[in-house]
């Protein structure tokens, strides 16, 4: 891969978003290790809810709905939803309290199991997600898309930058720019272009040693019409 030299990248966000100061506080500075151990598995199970339910709809109006979704399922906490039956499940998906969708309802009991068996495979799902690699942060979103429901495409990457783990985003902008330089090419989820994408944020982290998070913001800064 002929990469761009990061501080390069860095330059031209800084021009067009009105100098460095500017540039710096529009980044986002992922939760450390530590802080990511703290959060419970209600959370994670409500995060990963939440893009489920935003893709492909208004994310404020799902934003609005989301205290109605915190009441019916429990406050999201694992142990009573597991317990749930398939008809209470039924129930719940017809509720006109949130918005209902059938397949993005199930979704919940789903992502429910996949965080439940994550615990108890590594002591906790947040656990599992603070050790992950960094040099191999698409292969969390792999595992979010092969063992948990409708968390493929930017869906799971997009919950775990709320929840502040430090990974980069393929947004619009970023993945025009990584296919500009031949970093992508033909499918954006095939293993080769997710790997192509490791290495490349890789070899930005090294040269400027900062987060994942920031390189994304930055190059998507750099380019296109920073659709975050």
């Amino acid at each position: 891969m002929n990469l761009e030299h990061f501080d390069a990248i860095y330059q031209r966000a800084a021009e067009r978003k009105g100098g460095e100061l500017a540039l710096e506080s529009m980044l986002s500075t992922p939760l450390t290790q530590q802080e990511l151990l703290s959060i419970t598995d209600d959370r994670w199970l409500s995060a990963f809810s939440m893009k489920v339910f935003q893709s492909g709809m208004s994310w404020k109006v799902v934003r609005n709905k989301w205290p109605n979704f915190e009441e019916l399922f429990f406050g999201f906490k694992i142990g009573p939803l597991l317990m749930l039956s398939d008809e209470q499940w039924e129930a719940k998906s017809i509720d006109k309290r949130i918005i209902r969708h059938h397949s993005k309802v199930m979704s919940i009991a789903a992502n429910a199991q996949m965080i439940y068996e994550a615990g108890i495979k590594h002591g906790s799902f947040a656990q599992m997600v603070a050790q992950w690699p960094s040099d191999d942060i698409t292969g969390l979103w792999l595992y979010l898309k092969k063992h948990g429901q409708r968390l493929g495409g930017n869906t799971g990457p997009y919950a775990l930058r709320q929840m502040g783990v430090d990974t980069f985003i393929l947004s619009q902008d970023v993945e025009a720019y990584l296919r500009s330089y031949k970093i992508i090419e033909g499918g954006r989820d095939t293993k080769r272009s997710l790997a192509q994408c490791n290495q490349a944020f890789s070899f930005w982290q090294q040269q400027s040693g900062r987060s994942l998070t920031h390189i994304s913001q930055i190059i998507a800064f750099s380019c296109g019409d920073n659709r975050m």
